[in-house]
């Protein structure tokens, strides 16, 4: 016995299907009657959504192109003031002890600034050569057997000696005493050292990174380095290594830097057969970068 509502139901549904039916024999009949009348229409409906297709494929482009060009002057001023800033302190020093007479440990702690000053000078001006190295698909370069444990644990002690971090801010974690891959010295140095300078800049308060060595799946190697900064939004993961890309955070706009960094970082593991990515709970919440390589094969 079928209910009241089941009958409904299946009456609803064969009006449905008849209806359809019906509305897709006027149409045919009216576009056979009405041929000529039709094609007009049917060639304007297709030329109207070319336009409209050209117009959405321009805007796209030009929304990418206004991007492009802001972080282009994001970069030019985030530059100009990583060179500008470090001369200048240069200057005012050597000005100072041409003008004054300063006693030992005063001419010292002047010595030392602008021997920090030159350091970054010479790191901003690394960083945009780097980046247009790594950048050039043109570039390849002898790719040597190296231990990338080694490396780390070099920038690691760098990082340590430059930040003035003791290790409790600064970790390291070793679990592949032995990390043998194929590329180039200079610029497996420069994509590990970003990461941790990178982790070192948008920390929240007192630092407290983890930079970590170890074997992973289908022999490959990953450095990991974990910070407890600002966090990266979801949508923000995949954007963070364009060339020239910031966080629009207002940390961000407090932290120096010229937006290379993590591009010479992804374009660097490309070049040597790795990924890098980016891993964050949310802003606020730290996050995780690693550095993913294909270890060197045996006979190499």
């Amino acid at each position: 016995m079928i209910s009241g509502r089941k009958r409904r139901a299946i009456f609803f549904t064969v009006l449905g299907i008849c209806l359809v039916a019906a509305a897709v024999t006027l149409n045919v009949s009216w576009l056979i009657i009405n041929w000529r009348e039709s094609m007009m229409i049917v060639f304007g409906s297709i030329f109207f959504l070319v336009i409209i297709a050209l117009g959405v494929v321009n805007t796209i482009f030009l929304v990418r192109e206004i991007r492009r060009n802001e972080q282009h002057d994001s970069f030019i001023n985030a530059v100009t003031h990583e060179l500008k800033t470090p001369v200048a302190s240069i200057r005012l020093h050597l000005q100072t002890l041409q003008m004054r007479e300063l006693d030992e440990a005063r001419r010292k702690d002047f010595y030392r600034i602008m021997l920090a000053d030159s350091d970054r000078l010479l790191q901003t001006i690394d960083q945009v050569l780097l980046a247009g190295a790594t950048g050039s698909i043109l570039r390849r370069g002898a790719k040597t057997r190296l231990d990338l444990a080694a490396i780390a644990r070099e920038c690691v002690d760098l990082a340590r000696t430059r930040f003035h971090l003791d290790e409790g801010a600064l970790r390291y974690v070793e679990t592949a005493p032995e990390a043998p891959v194929l590329g180039d010295a200079d610029e497996l140095r420069a994509a590990v050292w970003n990461l941790i300078d990178n982790a070192v800049k948008y920390s929240q308060g007192t630092p407290s990174i983890r930079v970590e060595l170890s074997a992973a799946e289908n022999h490959r190697y990953a450095v990991r380095v974990t910070d407890n900064g600002v966090g990266i939004s979801p949508t923000e993961l995949k954007r963070i290594f364009k060339r020239f890309y910031r966080i629009p955070a207002s940390v961000a706009v407090r932290t120096k830097g010229s937006g290379l960094g993590l591009f010479i970082v992804r374009s660097v593991a490309r070049k040597h057969g790795g990924r890098a990515y980016a891993e964050s709970d949310g802003q606020g919440r730290g996050s995780t970068f690693t550095l993913l390589l294909p270890g060197a094969p045996a006979s190499a």
